[in-house]
């Protein structure tokens, strides 16, 4: 079946070498080109297309206006083009958060080159786009107040803060989550008795696609005193990771940040695995710390999940907890398999709340699965499930 695309780019060159691109593959039709994010939002409307790419800066309306637009009226899935620097990475996870499915690097000299990799990438990740499932997502979150985000002071002259308002929640064993169709592989585990909470060494949590939102909604939930170490794998570029890990500081409880080589695991803190790196837990002596290492080229992801969740189930057999969000591919997979076989526990996010039920399909496949949930069920669980 042939994808349609919409375009929506002010520069006349990028629309016709995308369009050049995207056509080349013979499973993409280019139905219509936009010039400014209010013209995109009348053509979407107008033609409907299976995905739209999309701009930031462009007269009249903006890429993220129009993103928000869009997917309001339509769950059409949104691929946003952004320039890999810091305010690029601000800006696309704004994007993100209004309502795009995932973001691609917008660079004209590799554009304009016959770059067969290039291309590759392009034709693949608008078909895997096509593929996601933004109707059945939650719903883009707003921004929060300023003065929900705490303020963290360290050293002797720090004072105590009133711990913030316990957020609502709804009561998770109260409603029976659906029944997964035959031969579904999560579907008995969805009703699996929960048992009382269990003292973990560390939580790992890996995702992809769609994962920036998903993190947002996990962890925001967490209370400050949050009584396990966190550590994030989300794939990602180099130039976005210190940007995403600041944003959700300021939107957490926990302290989140970008981690360090040498950083020591701590309850209440989430490190990040810096883009283009591979992290490391390594435990000596009775104390965790991080490992950051170059990014191994015979690996398709750096950060990498499976590295990542490896190096816990050596470090920690027996008392990891893992989780794995939405996501393509199967990344995590053997990680969450070294776990599984130290004696760890394993969640993933279930089908109905993924953009891309990936990488949480291929752990719930391989029987490594120990609880299925709802994106929104997953923060709370973690609140009652660990000690």
């Amino acid at each position: 079946m042939t994808v349609s695309v919409l375009v929506v780019d002010d520069s006349g060159f990028f629309r016709k070498r995308l369009t050049e691109i995207l056509t080349s593959s013979g499973q993409i039709k280019v139905v219509g080109a936009a010039t400014n994010g209010r013209e995109g939002v009348e053509l979407a409307e107008k033609l409907r297309p299976d995905v739209i790419t999309m701009d930031y800066e462009m007269p009249v309306m903006d890429g993220i206006s129009a993103v928000r637009e869009i997917v309001r009226k339509h769950p059409i899935p949104v691929l946003m083009f952004s320039s890999l620097t810091y305010e690029g990475a601000r800006v696309t996870l704004d994007a993100l958060e209004a309502g795009a499915v995932d973001f691609l690097p917008k660079n004209f000299e590799e554009i304009a080159r016959d770059n067969s990799q290039l291309q590759k990438i392009l034709i693949e990740r608008i078909l895997d786009v096509a593929r996601s499932r933004p109707g059945t997502r939650p719903p883009a979150l707003s921004h929060p107040q300023p003065a929900a985000a705490p303020t963290r002071v360290s050293g002797p002259a720090a004072r105590p803060r009133p711990e913030p308002a316990p957020r609502q929640r709804r009561d998770i064993h109260a409603s029976t989550p659906p029944a997964g169709p035959a031969g579904d592989t999560e579907a008995p585990r969805r009703h699996a008795r929960r048992g009382p909470a269990k003292h973990y060494a560390v939580v790992g949590i890996g995702t992809s696609t769609g994962g920036p939102v998903a993190l947002q909604r996990v962890l925001t939930v967490l209370p400050a005193t949050f009584p396990a170490p966190i550590v994030l794998v989300q794939h990602m570029p180099a130039s976005f990771t210190p940007a995403f890990a600041e944003r959700l500081n300021k939107l957490c409880r926990i302290e989140v940040r970008q981690a360090e080589d040498g950083d020591v695991l701590r309850p209440g803190l989430a490190l990040l695995a810096p883009g283009g790196k591979q992290m490391m837990v390594e435990s000596r002596g009775g104390q965790a710390r991080i490992r950051i290492l170059p990014g191994d080229e015979r690996l398709n992801y750096k950060p990498c999940v499976d590295v990542t969740f490896g190096s816990l189930a050596r470090s920690f057999p027996g008392k990891t907890l893992g989780v794995i969000l939405t996501g393509m591919g199967s990344d995590g997979k053997e990680g969450c398999r070294m776990m599984k076989q130290s004696g760890s526990d394993i969640w993933s996010q279930d089908e109905k709340s993924s953009v891309i039920y990936g990488m949480p399909m291929a752990v719930a496949k391989a029987g490594l699965t120990d609880e299925v949930l709802s994106l929104d069920d997953i923060g709370p669980r973690l609140v009652e499930g660990v000690c």
